[in-house]
């Protein structure tokens, strides 16, 4: 059998893709949205059950005869959360999120624990930034004692789906790295930071053993395939993070291929054979996250929490459906007319600025106008996110060809603006879900034994239609807009800092 299913379960909504080897296409695909809790103080909460509720919404958009034939499952799912379990299997509270900025009191203590920025790089490869795994954990000591007390087990948004198909508990290096308490280096759990966060309390007792490569998580459980219409005892597959799995439903698997995605947050990252380590000694070191991927090697990354968010927050303003938005940003020239974004809509991670508010400049009488807004908005977050490619380059990733995924990608105009703004081509590929389709090709890889490389090159296609090469006029525009934004930047971030 060659079927396959990948599953992405996001912030915004449960994806799944069903994927047919022999044909090298997605046979069906589906999504269910999912609640978010959210609040000014920058809480940002799920319930697990949610998850669970939201896959079997999804999968049962599918049609049962195309169910009952997949032979393996692929999970993908968004990094960072905070999944403690007790002895039962419950999760013993809401999940705190990604995109949770509560916890800054708490990585500042930790940062100040290890001995500073420096030390925490020296550690784990990286900060303990808000969003991290890591001052959730200490969080949850602090103001749950008894319940920590409780705590069993540790998991990540995707481990707790795995968990749930399979009833085992497990982890791989990918999204580890994302928890702060992981070095990168070694891939294995930082003493130190575990002791920072309990002196009392062993963390390693209540966390999975961590694997560097892809294999079999386990083997789907009797009820729920039942309760998924899914063959029972098909292998589940390790997955990994949603940028982890992205990184494969993209072909950034061997160095030489930049992936920019454009989702609620925004994420730049590369393939590497070796650490890449943001330690360059400057104020901006530790901005690339220094993960590593979920197929034995390391993915430098970028990340904001704002991308799509904000440009959603912008149409919705104005009460804009997809077509007019796409209209307008056609409407407006380039650097709509002065009209500037600075789009820190839920804080920031890069930089990091986890209090930080958007700010809009330039309105002037002239253009104070929904379409020089709304491309401000969008301007705004790829040149956000261009800093994600200096800092690259100046670890030693050039650029040369940029994979642009996520909802923001369905933009003519924005794909023109990634090109022109970051002066590199960029590639579509004709499958755009690419982490569920990514936690599909690496079931497909483990259950085959076939060579992960080699099939994403055989089943990743692009779609030449809606691949897009620089401007050349567009570029020293760009280039110029790109000095104002990081004036702009600096001014924001020291308003909030």
């Amino acid at each position: 059998m060659s079927i396959v299913l990948g599953i992405d379960a996001g912030t915004q909504s449960i994806k799944v893709v069903v994927y047919d080897a022999d044909s090298g296409s997605s046979l069906a695909s589906a999504s269910t949205p999912l609640k978010l809790h959210q609040t000014d103080s920058g809480i940002a909460e799920q319930r697990a059950e949610w998850w669970l509720k939201g896959l079997g919404t999804a999968l049962a958009q599918i049609a049962p005869q195309l169910r009952r034939q997949v032979s393996a499952i692929g999970v993908s799912g968004q990094q960072h959360g905070f999944v403690p379990l007790d002895a039962t299997g419950a999760p013993l509270l809401a999940v705190k999120l990604w995109c949770d900025t509560s916890t800054t009191a708490e990585c500042d203590w930790l940062t100040e624990q290890l001995g500073g920025p420096g030390a925490c790089l020296a550690a784990t490869g990286n900060l303990i930034l808000p969003g991290y795994t890591a001052s959730k954990v200490l969080w949850f000591r602090n103001a749950y004692p008894d319940l920590y007390a409780r705590m069993h087990s540790i998991l990540l948004p995707h481990d707790y789906l795995n968990f749930y198909l399979t009833g085992i508990r497990c982890m791989e290096a990918g999204d580890a790295s994302g928890t702060g308490f992981f070095d990168i280096r070694r891939r294995q759990w930082s003493e130190p930071v575990l002791h920072a966060i309990d002196p009392n309390r062993d963390l390693r007792e209540v966390l999975p053993e961590v694997a560097v490569e892809a294999g079999i998580a386990g083997s789907l459980r009797a009820p729920v395939a039942a309760e998924l219409g899914l063959p029972n005892g098909i292998p589940v597959t390790r997955g990994g993070g949603d940028n982890m799995m992205a990184a494969i439903g993209t072909g950034n698997v061997l160095p030489g291929r930049v992936t920019m995605s454009l989702g609620t947050s925004g994420t730049i990252y590369s393939y590497a054979d070796r650490p890449i380590v943001d330690d360059l000694g400057d104020e901006s070191q530790g901005q690339i996250a220094a993960f590593c991927s979920s197929t034995g090697g390391w993915l430098p990354l970028l990340c904001t929490m704002n991308c799509t968010n904000a440009t959603e927050l912008a149409r919705g303003l104005f009460a804009e459906d997809l077509n007019a938005f796409e209209q307008h940003l056609q409407a407006s020239p380039r650097g709509a007319r002065g009209v500037l974004t600075v789009p820190y809509f839920n804080g920031e991670r890069t930089p990091n600025l986890p209090q930080g508010k958007a700010c809009i400049l330039g309105l002037d009488s002239q253009n104070m106008q929904p379409e020089h807004i709304l491309r401000a908005a969008v301007e705004g977050v790829t040149l956000s996110l261009h800093a994600g490619l200096d800092r690259l380059a100046g670890l030693g990733i050039e650029t040369e060809e940029i994979v642009l995924t996520g909802g923001g990608a369905k933009s003519p105009t924005w794909r023109q603006i990634v090109a022109d703004v970051c002066n590199a081509p960029v590639t579509i590929l004709q499958d755009s879900e690419a982490a569920a389709l990514g936690a599909a090709l690496q079931a497909l890889a483990v259950t085959s034994g076939a060579d992960l490389a080699e099939l994403t090159r055989t089943h990743l296609r692009r779609e030449p239609s809606l691949c897009c090469e620089p401007e050349a006029a567009a570029v020293g525009e760009y280039a110029e807009l790109l000095e104002a934004y990081d004036r702009a930047a600096a001014q924001v971030c020291a308003l909030y800092g």
